[in-house]
């Protein structure tokens, strides 16, 4: 009797990894669409999965009738509708994006320089909001942009605000990335350089993606003091600018989103 329970579970066990496998499996076909490579047909789409037609052919129509994807011609695919529908509901109810309503628009207003919200997303961060000023710099960052980690004031304050548990899991996978970028040749060196972030509350930065652009930032924190995300503003160096007032408004708008946020 206890063999046959456990070769249920077992069995039971192994069913539910082959069902997550399979599905992140689809699921990776939308990540296969860029800028870049906007339309893929069926049978690259296939190729680049390494699964057999049928299943792919399955995945696909899955995804086609979920709207996730959307026919271009015939065996050809590119996103669907739906991922736009989504997107208007994103903008409609996330409640970083309502907590920040007014105050990006407010922080142009007061340093005159671009406006910008992020939040981690695996290991990078997400542009999910931005209000540009006139004067914006080129190259701009974003929304639906994805940047490192590891570099920009933007995701370094959020870097910084990760609970230990998550450092830990990270460091190891991008140790080498994370010394480049000059954050530290080691763990203990890692840590201090995210704790002296910590107890500024806030980073300004210099031509660590454009040449001669300044960027500072803030963390937007949870009631645990862990970071959501961030809010930062970004100018050129050859615009004349008080640093200390961008400092003090980016940390006092960070702020404002933060205790928005805990009152949803």
């Amino acid at each position: 009797m206890g063999g046959r329970l456990l070769a249920s579970a077992v069995g039971e066990l192994s069913e539910a990894s082959d069902s997550a496998g399979s599905l992140a499996r689809m699921l990776h076909i939308l990540e296969l669409f860029s800028e870049s490579g906007p339309v893929w047909s069926t049978v690259d789409l296939i190729d680049a999965l390494e699964t057999s037609r049928s299943t792919g052919y399955r995945y696909i129509k899955t995804l086609h009738d979920a709207g996730l994807l959307t026919s271009v011609r015939n065996g050809y695919y590119t996103l669907g509708p739906r991922i736009i529908e989504m997107d208007l509901q994103i903008r409609q109810t996330d409640p970083l994006l309502l907590a920040s309503h007014g105050v990006l628009e407010d922080l142009v207003e007061n340093v005159g320089h671009s406006a910008l919200l992020l939040t981690a997303f695996r290991d990078s961060v997400l542009c999910i909001g931005e209000c540009r000023a006139p004067t914006s710099p080129g190259n701009r960052f974003s929304r639906g942009q994805r940047r490192p980690m590891f570099q920009g004031a933007g995701s370094k304050v959020i870097l910084a605000y990760l609970p230990h548990h998550r450092l830990k899991a990270l460091y190891p996978r991008h140790q080498l990335e994370i010394e480049s970028t000059g954050l530290g040749s080691t763990w203990a060196e890692f840590r201090k350089t995210l704790g002296d972030i910590k107890k500024d509350g806030y980073l300004l930065t210099r031509g660590e993606f454009n040449p001669g652009i300044y960027g500072v930032a803030a963390p937007i924190l949870t009631d645990q003091k862990t970071a959501v995300g961030s809010v930062g503003v970004a100018w050129d160096e050859n615009t004349r600018d008080n640093v200390e007032q961008a400092i003090q408004a980016v940390k006092e708008a960070a702020t404002k989103i933060t205790e928005r946020l805990a009152a949803i």
